[in-house]
């Protein structure tokens, strides 16, 4: 997962909108998001690979979603899947202060009405304040390129008024367009690399945007998760309701 953005506690009826690309090579096999077999309260995406997952929401109101920490100036790490981080969060089972055998990673985590940002690179871990955040492969809300158009994007389709279009959260998931070079962050890459990984959807051959999430929150419990998958664009759309529910009373 390279870019998240999420209104959280802003919308009077949402309390958590979400929107977010998971950019990967593209021969690495994974799943679209479904009901877990062997953790049924799970659902999510699963990598093939590692069987861990980049994001998910479960039955009893827990989230979490995970970005790599690029900086290739740092020591490399070969830790175990940063995806299995992600399902212990969903299980309510992770340590965040026994995370440093991983490589450099991001994650939000917890449960809906009591959402964490947490990084084993500074280290910390903090309750997320309520706002629109972005995160990409910097720390949170490191204004990055990609990271400012989309948080903007975010907050200009947010109407207290009306429920969030989920149309237009994935119009700005779409938006592939590359920083200005002087722009650029500087993370170890080459130049031709961090041009084409400055987007919001990247669109390489060999590595880019695999798939697209919008989650939608309701203050009732009501769940809507929207994923499309790339390239094709297939669909994978589930509706339910948390147990127990409601998360509203912020």
């Amino acid at each position: 997962m390279c870019l998240i953005v999420l209104a959280y506690r802003v919308h009077p009826q949402y309390p958590l909108v979400l929107a977010a690309n998971r950019d990967e090579f593209r021969d690495r096999p994974a799943l679209p998001a479904h009901w877990w077999p062997d953790h049924p309260l799970i659902f999510a995406g699963r990598d093939e690979r590692a069987q861990g997952t980049w994001l998910g929401i479960t039955r009893q109101g827990h989230f979490a979603a995970i970005t790599n920490h690029r900086d290739l100036t740092r020591p490399l790490v070969q830790g175990p899947s940063r995806g299995e981080l992600v399902v212990q969060a969903l299980n309510a089972d992770i340590a965040p202060r026994a995370t440093a055998h991983y490589a450099g990673f991001n994650l939000l985590y917890g449960s809906l009405n009591a959402l964490r940002y947490h990084n084993n690179v500074e280290p910390t871990d903090t309750a997320l304040e309520p706002g629109v955040h972005g995160l990409s492969n910097a720390f949170l809300d490191t204004p990055w390129f990609k990271v400012q158009r989309a948080r903007q994007a975010l907050t200009a389709v947010i109407d207290p008024r009306h429920p969030p279009v989920t149309e237009d959260l994935f119009a700005l998931l779409d938006d592939a367009e590359p920083a200005p070079d002087a722009q650029l962050p500087s993370t170890g890459l080459s130049l031709e690399m961090e041009r084409l990984v400055s987007s919001v959807s990247i669109p390489g051959t060999d590595y880019g945007t695999r798939s697209s999430t919008v989650l939608l929150v309701r203050a009732d419990g009501h769940v809507t998760f929207h994923e499309r998958t790339w390239p094709g664009g297939s669909r994978v759309e589930e509706t339910f309701m948390l147990d127990p529910a409601p998360i509203g009373g912020w």
